[in-house]
């Protein structure tokens, strides 16, 4: 297996003219881009950073973000990006469990690390005018670079992404070169993309579903058009302008999308294949994309930062809720609620944890010093993902949540996903997301916390479910009516805030 870096360089000499990032007003080829790659290699290397160090990021989906991930792979650092929004206790964390010896941000999360006691006396990449004592991005650009060579095998260690760390510090995960560069050839096969796709660079650097769009357009000759920060008129005008050929994102941003005003005037015609992951889409959402768009393809990919590929599904809207089978490098287990070992296999549709084989040339080998979590996930091979979810007649995957959403309300286990999917089909119905709420008789309650696109009470909402043949003991017993699901920066629903109380009820609700 190649490293990433002697990849990119055979990208370069493969597809020298063809073009390789777009961010804004910047179009750079993959000739023009290695060689400003290799200046900012060789400014890596005047800050006296060597093979292996980590180099901490902070940054928006910028071109310069993506050049400084592709000097990292050729100068054999390791990039650990973080969340730009992340805070000063986060920067500090990090910083010290990675032993990070450098630290690339910009204005936008120029205040935390300002802020970072750790950030002290340690080079700093500014992007922007630089402070007193900090490098500019745009004068590494002008060092002089020699002949670029890789510093790294396949054996090296390529990036570190921390999870998002809801329920305690976020774990860092470190992956190889190989491991990389097999999830990158993965993707571009069960996407089936072509030779000189163009995909919507939105999805950010610091996830692991920005950083495989990134490598994989480079294994194609395609092109990373660059997105700093969604917004959805900058997405619809970047579709139409680079005539993007492939999506992939996670249901929220996809929501946004077709719901936005602007969708039906723009020109998505070139759009011919569309990917989401993160987390599960409901079915209304599916018939939406499906009859917007025409795709030629519609895949659901599920995976996560430690196994990038679980399992793949073609032809998502065919089976609604349908996560597929393994993906080209896995193996896939169900095992039931609580088990020991993988080997304690769930039966046919019954639900339990997802567990994928640690051995698949997309996985990781463990978290970054942190015995504790490798001990609680790690077992016999086997990387227990705390996903829950069951295999149908057809040996096919339904994810239904997380091993901590599960809802156990008078001694049965119910998913939310069902329950959403089930409530997105009503037309009043903008989003919703379910959790379970404490209750003295039942231990929780379903509760289903509806952002309304049109009148609509509870009652209707208990009609429709009853209708629909949702189990009784599913049905949500409380309705409350937001003005917005509270969102983790890159989409996924934050149930824990519902449950904390914390999120601001609609005007529907205030007036009730």
């Amino acid at each position: 297996m190649l490293d990433l870096g002697t990849s990119f360089l055979a990208s370069a000499a493969r597809d020298p003219d063809a073009l390789a990032v777009v961010d804004g007003e910047v179009r750079l080829t993959y000739a023009a881009w290695l060689e400003k790659i290799g200046s900012v290699v060789a400014g890596l290397d005047a800050l006296g950073l060597r093979p292996g160090d980590h180099l901490l990021t902070l940054l928006q989906n910028r071109w310069e973000a993506a050049t400084l991930h592709w000097a990292c792979q050729l100068a054999g650092l390791i990039i650990t990006p973080l969340n730009w929004r992340a805070t000063a206790e986060d920067v500090d964390y990090c910083l010290a469990d990675a032993e990070a010896r450098a630290l690339a941000y910009e204005d936008a999360s120029a205040e935390a690390v300002g802020q970072a006691a750790r950030t002290a006396g340690l080079p700093r990449i500014r992007l922007g005018a630089p402070g007193a004592g900090e490098t500019g991005f745009a004068a590494m650009l002008e060092t002089r670079s020699g002949e670029i060579r890789p510093r790294a095998d396949a054996e090296s260690w390529s990036l570190m992404l921390y999870t998002s760390g809801t329920t305690s510090r976020p774990k860092g995960v470190p992956r190889r070169h190989r491991a990389e560069r097999a999830a990158a050839l993965a993707h571009v096969a069960q996407n089936v993309y072509r030779r000189g796709e163009r995909t919507l660079g939105v999805m950010p650097l610091y996830h692991t579903m920005g950083v495989r769009s990134l490598l994989a357009m480079s294994l194609i000759g395609g092109a990373f058009v660059c997105l700093p920060r969604f917004d959805v008129p900058g997405a619809l005008a970047a579709i139409e302008r680079e005539r993007i050929t492939n999506l992939y994102l996670v249901p929220t941003l996809y929501h946004d999308l077709v719901h936005h005003e602007r969708f039906a005037a723009t020109d998505t015609g070139s759009v011919r294949k569309l990917g989401f992951a993160g987390a599960p889409m409901t079915d209304a959402l599916l018939q939406k994309l499906a009859s917007a768009f025409r795709p030629n393809l519609f895949v659901n990919h599920y995976g996560s930062s430690e196994v990038y590929t679980c399992t793949i599904n073609q032809d998502a809207a065919a089976k609604p809720g349908c996560a597929g089978k393994a993906g080209l490098n896995q193996m896939i287990r169900v095992v039931r609620l609580g088990a020991a070992s993988a080997d304690e296999l769930a039966a046919t549709n019954e639900e339990g944890e997802i567990a994928a084989l640690l051995a698949g040339d997309e996985a990781f080998e463990g978290y970054w010093r942190r015995p504790d979590a490798d001990a609680k996930a790690l077992r016999g091979g086997w990387y227990f993902t705390g996903d829950t979810g069951y295999f149908d007649a057809d040996g096919e995957l339904f994810v239904t949540g997380r091993v901590d959403d599960m809802i156990i309300t008078g001694g049965e286990n119910v998913s939310p996903v069902e329950i959403e999917s089930c409530l997105s089909l009503h037309p009043a119905v903008s989003e919703v997301a379910v959790v379970g709420l404490p209750d003295e008789r039942w231990g929780k309650i379903v509760t289903a916390f509806i952002t309304p696109s049109g009148p609509v009470d509870a009652a209707e909402l208990d009609r429709f479910c009853r209708g629909s043949g949702l189990a009784n003991f599913k049905r949500p017993r409380r309705f409350v009516f937001v003005a917005e699901i509270p969102k983790s920066p890159v989409g996924k629903l934050l149930r824990r805030k519902l449950v904390a109380g914390e999120y601001q009820p609609s005007r529907q609700e205030q007036q009730a």
